[in-house]
């Protein structure tokens, strides 16, 4: 759980463990097995069904169940790297909340926060991947590296 401005939401972050590579972030209001299937679902679209491991909260197994994966838990270890990882993202998003608050107070929207979170993934990844930053640019443009 995080909180954005007064409100709250839930981080759905999928994490490919090996390269520490995030897959796929979802903000959201509820913390649910619908919720849970819908993440999954999209993460399904892009990379195919796998087996998803979890901490162990009781939406996944039911929301894996109604996709067709397998559903298993992380070790300590593992537990560890994820909750590590969910909490740099936790911070660098009341980081920015806090540099650059909403200043339209209309009802709690979280595609300001989704929009963030996907380019905040995007230059996670492409520092694991240690890409230079000029080939993040054309890569960004489109261009071919």
């Amino acid at each position: 759980m995080l909180q954005i401005g007064s409100d709250y939401a839930w981080l759905w972050v999928a994490i490919e463990l090996v390269h520490k590579q995030v897959l796929g972030v979802y903000v959201s209001r509820h913390r649910n097995m619908l919720v849970a299937e819908s993440f999954l679902r999209s993460l399904i679209k892009i990379y195919g069904k796998h087996t998803v491991y979890s901490d162990g909260g009781t939406w996944y197994p039911e929301a894996c169940s109604y996709l067709g994966l397998e559903h298993l838990l992380h070790s300590s270890l593992e537990k560890s790297i994820i909750e590590r990882t969910i909490e740099y993202f936790k911070d660098r998003t009341e980081a920015f909340d806090d540099y650059y608050p909403c200043k339209h107070k209309i009802e709690f929207d979280l595609s300001r926060v989704n929009n963030w979170f996907g380019l905040f993934v995007f230059m996670h990844n492409a520092d694991i991947l240690d890409m230079k930053f000029m080939k993040l640019v054309r890569m960004m443009r489109g261009e071919r590296a």
